[in-house]
C-alpha cells in the first residue's frame, strides 16, 4: 500500500473512531473533527517519506489511545455519572 493510501486510510479510521468514542456528544464530536482535519491539513504538503511515516505512526497511536483509553460519562444525578 502506498503512502497516500495509508494516509487516507488513517484519516478515515480516525474519523470512524471519533464517531464511536464520542457518540451522543456533539461538542466532543465537533472538536475532534476539527482537530483531525486541522492536523492533516497542516501536514498535507509534507514530502519527506520518513516524516510521513512518523506522522502515520503518531496518528495510529492517537487512534489506539482514543479507542482504548477514552471513557465518556453521562450525568445521571447531581453527583452521579454512568458509562
Amino acid at each position: 500500500m502506498g503512502q497516500a493510501a495509508k494516509v487516507l486510510q488513517l484519516f478515515k479510521t480516525l474519523h470512524r473512531t471519533r464517531q464511536q468514542v464520542f457518540k451522543n456528544d456533539a461538542r466532543a464530536l465537533e472538536a475532534a473533527r476539527i482537530k483531525i482535519n486541522e492536523e492533516f491539513k497542516c501536514n498535507k504538503t509534507e514530502t519527506s517519506a520518513k516524516k510521513i511515516e512518523e506522522l502515520i505512526k503518531i496518528g495510529s497511536d492517537v487512534e489506539l489511545i482514543l479507542r482504548t483509553s477514552v471513557i465518556q460519562g453521562i450525568h445521571t444525578d447531581h453527583n452521579t455519572l454512568s458509562k
